[in-house]
């Protein structure tokens, strides 16, 4: 189960908190530790449907898979094609990251020398199995949080001390080390809290992937879900303890601290550590994401494959294990091929269309709970049953609705664009829908 929780930890790369620090407390209206409240709530309720889900369909298609098996296969495939956006370009994300990086320490060096390296080390670490991802990971994954530990002790110093980002806290009235205020105050608005968790919703982008491991891991049904649910646990509790904090420290408007409120990691960095500081974490932050990108890159090859066996997408090329590596090699490279487009695509417009997917993948899993097993199996006649398969998914598709609400245009817009070719794709592939959509049939434990 802590090999898969790693990879899950590994995919959230939970230092991402101090580079979306900056636009959250923006839009939260300096309530950072609230939204990322507001988005575990969303997310550990999600994480109980994908368990429950599991447990009925042990089968690495994640979303795609629930939503075909339990609503309709033309829906389960929309879902699948809208969940590539997440997927397919979560490994991106981590390339145009380092690619950054990389770029603001060598500023000489051509960019695409980084992004064809690090896609290159992506494909090579994915073609030798799942468990080198998870070995691989295990150290990144114990120093991030080390990282993360010791950042928070020197900002809980400097406020044990009285000082703030803006100085002594005494003459300004804000509040000390033990306050109440970053969660909640006078100023406090919940649609901008909500705005805010929509952001952080990317942040847990990852506990949802581990489900695409079923048919790698040893007691799927039992491991699985407890893995999913504690992967989102533990990073939620890590990034809420370490924002409030972060939210005492640089009170009020976050432009007064920094130059780039989309980019805020580096500058939070030499404000609160120095520059030795700032120069050691920045050249692990390359690592960070680069086992980020890994588990993603691994993540969306087996959604591929399970999409490319069921004869959705092309059975011989996307429906393939190489005998040698036991692994979808045909689509890890695919994806690191995608990875490409990172010279070309901009970090804000990627992480736009990766909202979009994985809000429609989280709002199809809680609906596919309620059909499997209270449409479909009646398992809403005992209280027990009532609240695990329709209680939990209703107020899963609530939170996740809420998110929707606050969505920004251009995710929304990208993302419908994406779904209508993925439409005039399964028209084309079932001759008008005057055919059945392809579906692999499997003898699956029907225990619920």
């Amino acid at each position: 189960m802590w090999h898969v929780i790693i990879i899950g930890l590994a995919y959230i790369q939970p230092m991402t908190l101090l580079d979306t620090f900056g636009m959250v407390s923006r839009d939260s209206l300096q309530h950072v530790p609230t939204s990322y409240l507001v988005a575990l709530m969303a997310v550990l309720l999600t994480s109980l449907s994908y368990g429950a889900m599991i447990r009925r369909y042990p089968s690495s298609g994640s979303a795609y898979t629930y939503a075909q098996k339990a609503i309709h296969p033309g829906v389960g495939f929309m879902v699948g094609w809208s969940s590539l956006l997440d997927y397919l370009l979560s490994p991106m994300v981590n390339i145009l990251l380092a690619n950054i990086y990389l770029t603001a320490m060598f500023p000489s060096i051509n960019s695409w020398v980084w992004v064809f390296s690090l896609t290159a080390l992506m494909v090579g670490v994915n073609l030798r199995g799942v468990r080198f991802v998870a070995n691989f990971n295990s150290t990144i994954v114990f120093v991030q949080l080390l990282v993360i530990g010791v950042f928070t002790y020197l900002v809980y110093s400097k406020l044990s001390a009285g000082q703030n980002a803006l100085g002594d806290i005494a003459t300004q009235g804000a509040s000390g080390l033990w306050s109440f205020t970053p969660f909640w105050s006078e100023g406090t608005e919940i649609g901008a809290l909500i705005t805010g968790a929509t952001i952080l919703c990317f942040s847990f982008t990852g506990f949802d992937s581990l489900s695409s491991l079923a048919e790698e891991t040893k007691d799927t049904k039992r491991t699985l879900p407890r893995a999913i649910f504690l992967t989102a646990l533990i990073s939620g509790l890590v990034f809420i303890f370490s924002t409030y904090f972060l939210q005492l420290y640089f009170v009020g408007d976050p432009a007064q601290y920094f130059e780039a409120i989309d980019e805020t990691q580096p500058e939070i960095l030499l404000l609160v550590g120095g520059s030795l500081f700032q120069s050691v974490v920045l050249t692990f932050a390359i690592v960070t994401v680069m086992a980020s990108g890994i588990a993603a890159h691994a993540g969306v090859s087996r959604l591929l494959f399970v999409m490319g066996r069921d004869g959705v997408l092309p059975k011989s090329f996307f429906g393939r294990i190489s005998p040698r590596s036991i692994t979808p090699a045909n689509n890890i490279l695919l994806v690191g091929a995608v990875a490409l487009l990172a010279g070309f695509l901009s970090l804000e417009y990627v992480v736009a269309l990766i909202s979009f997917g994985a809000l429609t993948a989280f709002s199809f899993v809680n609906l596919s709970v309620i059909f499997s097993y209270a449409v479909q199996e009646g398992c809403y006649k005992s209280p027990r049953d009532l609240w695990n398969y329709v209680i939990v998914p209703v107020l899963g598709f609530i939170c996740i609705g809420a998110l929707w609400l606050e969505v920004e245009d251009t995710s929304l817009y990208s993302g419908l664009a994406w779904g209508a070719l993925g439409l005039i794709y399964l028209a084309w592939r079932t001759r008008a829908f005057t055919q059945a959509v392809p579906q692999h049939h499997e003898d699956l434990d029907d225990e619920s």
